[in-house]
């Protein structure tokens, strides 16, 4: 994909599975909103194909389809539960359906009593509700999801989670692109991180944990923890450290080799490198652009 004679995406290529979760993360101004809108045919790829259910995006398909996008576009003269059936018309429901399934939805995210009032009179987190609830108001079989916390406090960023994990469990699949890594980490079943336009790490959590460190040792001592070849130290604190075990290195050997160094071990524990950890290592020296 070229704006003039600057390449933002270089041959990119992955895919997402039915019924799946898919992370699509980055930072600012790797690419992730201009594929996206590549593949809503909102811009046209310089070269290659990108294809919803195995064929291009066209208008018709839109119904099938629920879009939230980092700006959001509501109607803020208009009453909540108006601008919601609109919607919904354009989606394909009637205004009967369109007007049931918005008060079902106002009703769940504790806005019924806004279903009269203008927009421009909710809050931001309000907006992003209703927003939200446009999104997927026709039970899409795909949603797109840009930054879809952006705003939410954390009880409303974990109402919103639920209503993912629901649209899910009814058969859709769903794409989210955001900077909340434990938002994927919870919900996303294989993930894609664009960096310059090219793809540094793609598959399930655990590959790309694997790629970049898979497992820690935390480890909680007396004494001075001595060199092996098991193991490299990462972290060391006063009577902390945490060690990332070498290729084909058990965790209990490093125990045994600890214990038989002569250290006090006081607590001994694993865990999955974190995906924020990743996420750092990968853009943390990065100066971000603005977004593209």
């Amino acid at each position: 994909m070229d704006f003039g004679d600057q390449t933002v995406i270089h041959d990119l290529s992955f895919d997402v599975h039915a019924g799946e979760t898919f992370g699509f993360l980055g930072s600012n101004g790797s690419g992730k909103t201009t594929t996206l809108r590549a593949l809503l045919g909102i811009y046209q790829p310089t070269s290659g194909t990108m294809h919803i259910g195995g064929r291009a995006f066209e208008p018709r398909d839109g119904a099938r389809l629920g879009y939230l996008p980092e700006e959001r576009g509501l109607y803020k003269k208009e009453s909540v539960l108006d601008v919601m059936v609109y919607f919904g018309i354009l989606k394909g429901l009637s205004r009967q359906e369109a007007a049931k399934r918005s008060r079902a939805f106002l009703e769940r995210v504790s806005l019924a009593d806004k279903a009269t009032v203008r927009v421009d009179k909710l809050s931001g987190g309000q907006q992003q509700k209703v927003q939200l609830g446009v999104t997927i108001l026709n039970d899409p079989e795909l949603l797109i999801l840009d930054e879809p916390t952006q705003g939410f406090d954390p009880v409303n960023r974990r109402l919103l989670m639920d209503i993912i994990e629901d649209q899910k469990r009814a058969g859709a699949t769903v794409i989210m692109v955001t900077h909340q890594m434990e938002e994927v980490e919870r919900l996303c079943d294989r993930v894609i991180l664009l960096k310059d336009g090219v793809a540094e790490a793609y598959g399930t959590i655990e590959d790309v944990q694997d790629l970049y460190g898979g497992t820690i040792v935390e480890v909680h001592h007396s004494g001075p923890l001595p060199a092996s070849t098991l193991y490299d130290i990462t972290v060391t604190r006063r009577d902390y450290a945490e060690l990332r075990p070498r290729a084909g290195t058990d965790e209990a050997d490093i125990l045994r080799d600890l214990v038989r160094a002569g250290v006090m071990v006081r607590g001994f524990t694993t865990a999955r490198t974190s995906l924020e950890e990743i996420f750092i290592k990968i853009y943390g020296e990065q100066n971000e652009p603005a977004g593209v």
